[in-house]
């Protein structure tokens, strides 16, 4: 509170110094505006800056014009008499983009009231406008002698020496001074470029993409090609490559996003996006490489044998980042008119993976893409991972440990189903911690499938977690909302009932959807050896169809 004291004070006396005095239109002005919210100062101290001039205003940061900003910054600036805009953003220090709008400001349409205030010494007149449903309330005052304002809102109404926005947040003047004209821009050594690509241009410049996959098939061949950067294993279905990510000081806001369209194949299949680890003996790279046979079994005394699917002393299974699920033939599949059905061309899925990242934080590691599929065509992903500073505090160091995935990403190479939820035992691994872990959570991905009337994809079932004998986390994974993509799935089937096959509910999955990872605490874990388990009262065989649960785990936690 004693700082918004100061902040009010500092209002009085610049009040005081500045009142009713005339100010000249052919001189320059630097006008200091500060920002306060709720009765209190924003706490990011950087005074928003106005250079007021015969032919232009400057709208800019005091961090700027100090040169002390954060790459990248926006300035705009008002050419006046004509009241055309310029923006002018700084990516970095070599590169510079800019456009021009010639209707903004022209098309600002304001509700003036007779309400009136002082601010500066000055009468001001209050003025309304809506923009994007916000109540913008601006005072300005025509005595000044000068047209500017703190934002491109109101330029030519006379001098805004306020702005609020829904009653709550103040842009406000504090001081008023006389200026050397030195801090205008030269408009015509300006490269202009369109308004939409300048935005996307900014946009992008501030946080990193890296460019993963770009227009890659996944389809079923007996003999698949790999380059010298993307592998392709498993007939095609599996594609790999080698990711150098960035190192970061802090916990950046991380998200993985895939485009998805049909080229080809109709169906709904499994996706997965995933690392492979390589910091043991051997690692799911030698299985694509040779033969599911170099991966460690798994038995729990149901009769199969399932290939790499827990973590060993000498394995880790693959760490899955996002999994997904291709909806039915959206894209290729688009001629199968349906009356006031338009058919989305393709399908986008994102999610946000930002507690795995310090397992690659300045790492090079394999990242892949799986879609389970036997057709020649398959599918056609994108692949990008995009990183954001800022949002998120910084952690003590992270613990993370991937315990089981039993997504049978080499199906197509022979790797069995995951089926070992027909035995009580389950899907069982220990773990061995060589340091206490606290607050130690087990992010868990499950789905269900089984594709008939009694299969479990259609018949919901309790997932359990067990830690060290003791049950600690129990639901139903369970989607209800799959109709609501039904503009995904052109080759969806149609059922006498009127409903689309890819309406039906299922085990925690839609055609054309993410499934989110359910993040459950483990509490605080002892150095020594642990076990989970997690067990699901599959049901039994139909014929020759089996049902299977694809489950996926990864410990985190911090020292």
């Amino acid at each position: 509170m004693k700082q918004f004291s100061l902040f009010l004070f500092s209002l009085f006396f610049a009040s005081t110094a500045w009142s009713q005095q005339k100010l000249k239109p052919t001189f320059t002005y630097k006008i200091t505006y500060w920002r306060s919210a709720d009765g209190k100062p924003k706490e990011d101290r950087n005074a928003t800056v106005i250079i007021a001039g015969a032919k232009q205003n400057v709208l800019s940061m005091e961090s700027i014009l100090a040169n002390k900003a954060k790459y990248p910054f926006e300035q705009s600036i008002i050419a006046k008499p004509e009241n055309i805009l310029f923006q002018v953003a700084d990516l970095d220090k070599a590169n510079q983009i800019s456009t021009a709008d010639s209707a903004t400001i022209s098309k600002q349409i304001f509700e003036f009231s007779n309400e009136t205030k002082v601010i500066l010494g000055y009468i001001c007149k209050k003025a309304k406008t809506v923009v994007n449903s916000n109540t913008i309330e601006l005072w300005y005052t025509t005595e000044a002698g000068i047209k500017a304002a703190p934002t491109v809102l109101s330029q030519s109404l006379g001098l805004v020496l306020e702005q609020v926005r829904n009653g709550n947040s103040y842009i406000t003047a504090t001081k008023i001074e006389e200026v050397n004209n030195n801090k205008q821009i030269d408009l015509s050594a300006l490269k202009l470029t369109d308004g939409l690509t300048y935005k996307d241009l900014l946009w992008k410049s501030r946080f990193t993409t890296l460019n993963i996959f770009k227009d890659e098939t996944l389809n079923f061949l007996d003999k698949p090609q790999s380059n010298d950067s993307i592998f392709r294993f498993s007939g095609g279905t599996v594609i790999v490559r080698k990711v150098k990510f960035p190192e970061m000081l802090a916990n950046p806001n991380v998200f993985v996003d895939l485009t998805e369209q049909s080229n080809g194949d109709a169906y709904d299949r499994t996706g997965s996006v995933f690392i492979i680890p390589t910091d043991k003996n051997i690692s799911l790279m030698d299985a694509l490489k040779n033969s599911v046979k170099n991966l460690p079994v798994y038995e729990n005394g149901n009769g199969k044998k399932y290939q790499g699917v827990i973590a060993t002393s000498t394995y880790n299974p693959v760490i899955e980042l996002m999994r997904f699920f291709t909806p039915f033939g959206v894209g290729k599949y688009n001629n199968l008119k349906l009356k006031d059905k338009n058919w989305a061309d393709k399908v986008y899925y994102r999610q946000d993976i930002s507690e795995l990242f310090p397992l690659v934080n300045g790492k090079e590691v394999w990242v892949a893409v799986f879609i389970g599929n036997y057709d020649k065509g398959g599918h056609k992903v994108s692949l990008n991972i995009t990183l954001h500073n800022g949002g998120r505090e910084k952690a003590d160091k992270a613990v993370i440990m991937p315990l089981f995935n039993s997504t049978n990403v080499l199906e197509m190479a022979g790797q069995e189903y995951a089926t070992m939820f027909s035995s009580d035992k389950g899907l069982e691994v220990t773990f061995t911690l060589d340091k206490d872990v606290k607050d130690a959570k087990l992010r868990y991905i499950t789905t269900g499938h089984g594709g008939w009337g009694g299969g479990d994809e259609f018949v919901p079932k309790k997932n359990t977690i067990w830690l060290d004998g003791k049950e600690t986390f129990a639901f139903i994974p369970w989607r209800q909302d799959c109709g609501s993509y039904r503009l995904s799935n052109p080759a969806s089937g149609n059922f006498e009932t009127g409903l689309s096959s890819s309406d039906l509910s299922r085990s925690n999955w839609c055609p054309g959807t993410v499934t989110n990872p359910n993040i459950i605490p483990l509490g605080d874990l002892k150095a020594g050896r642990h076990t989970i388990k997690v067990t699901i009262p599959m049901g039994p065989p139909q014929g020759s169809s089996s049902s299977a649960w694809n489950v996926s785990g990864v410990s985190l936690g911090t020292e």
